[in-house]
């Protein structure tokens, strides 16, 4: 049973680690290609929304999760308790750093129509006639407001009154865009909360053999007299 309950901690262990490798990879390749020049509408909301993610927050937190693997190694090849209670701790902390982003990342979804007006507006004429293309819109909320950019949809102001402004299939693809991330995000949360548990089992498991090894060697130093 021992056996089983610290497999199944060094499994969580292995998990958590990979989670911290997946989101210091997201953030690091999210920053490197959040400023590239877009090739269609599609890639231009998408980088727009990276530049909102907190970027710098899931590196941080990947650090805060490396630290916390390395600190739970000794718990798991020596039988001392304090290692795993201090990474109990420090996997609690993690999983709230993450939840934080993922409450983050899910907020973003509820303000993303209004919240992009401002952002579309301040694009370069190119990076709205991309949009307006690949989403078959004019303007944002309506073809004057903001003025759509003149392209093959929008040729001319009467065309353009007749097409759905871009907020209504930016914040659509925006949405799912956003709820994939930080779903995965929560995943990792759950992951964290698995870890907890298994270092619970495996706190009370040892504490169990110390305490059978405290009453063997009492009935052992009694059988002496």
């Amino acid at each position: 049973m021992a056996n089983k309950v610290l497999l199944a901690y060094g499994i969580c262990d292995g998990l958590f680690v990979l989670m911290g490798i997946f989101m210091l990879s997201f953030s690091v390749i999210v920053q490197n290609i959040q400023n590239e020049v877009p090739e269609n509408g599609r890639q231009a909301a998408r980088n727009l929304l990276y530049q909102r993610f907190p970027l710098t927050a899931g590196i941080v937190n990947a650090v805060m999760i490396f630290i916390t693997f390395v600190v739970t190694l000794p718990g798991i090849i020596t039988p001392a308790r304090i290692w795993l209670k201090l990474g109990g701790y420090m996997v609690t902390i993690c999983a709230m750093f993450s939840m934080i982003i993922g409450l983050y990342l899910w907020i973003l979804t509820l303000k993303t129509r209004e919240d992009f007006a401002p952002i579309f507006a301040a694009q370069p004429n190119n990076i709205k006639g991309l949009m307006q293309t690949t989403f078959n819109c004019c303007g944002y909320f309506n073809s004057t407001s903001p003025p759509f950019e003149r392209d093959a949809v929008c040729p001319s102001p009467a065309a353009a009154a007749l097409m759905r402004g871009c907020a209504t299939p930016i914040t659509a693809f925006a949405n799912v865009f956003i709820d994939n991330i930080f779903t995965a995000v929560f995943g990792m949360v759950g992951i964290d909360a698995v870890f907890i548990v298994a270092t619970a089992c495996l706190l009370k498991e040892r504490k169990e053999r110390e305490r059978f090894r405290h009453i063997d060697s009492k009935t052992n130093a009694l059988g002496r007299f």
